[in-house]
């Protein structure tokens, strides 16, 4: 039985990772990561990518859900869990932090659009 609290949904979005933060003000910088988003939610992000990222770490994204600008936002994502895969890649879980309710529209309409 699914125990998430918002409905993860299939995507291909691409997105590129320059640096990491941590709250410590602790940085990586030039990290040129090249990430797959694989599904989104309100509370999170997976993806797919061939760097090996610390967990526990933030990163800055944007999200164009849309070809229209209607459905663009900005998160910051926090790294909570990682998991290779057989073909050299890893598999990352993240959540959003900090995602503002009123851009909760942004998915109510994605979700419906997705179904």
């Amino acid at each position: 039985m699914e125990k998430r609290k918002y409905k993860r949904i299939p995507v291909k979005i691409e997105l590129e990772i320059s640096s990491l933060f941590k709250q410590d003000n602790e940085k990586i910088s030039n990290v040129d990561a090249p990430i797959d988003v694989t599904n989104i939610s309100r509370g999170g992000v997976g993806f797919i990518s061939k760097s090996v990222l610390p967990e526990g770490f933030y990163f800055n994204a944007k999200f164009q859900l849309t070809p229209d600008e209607k459905s663009v936002f900005y998160s910051v994502i926090k790294i909570i869990r990682r998991r290779p895969l057989d073909d050299g890649n890893t598999e990352y879980g993240c959540e959003m932090v900090g995602f503002p309710s009123v851009l909760n529209y942004v998915f109510e309409d994605f979700e419906k659009r997705s179904e």
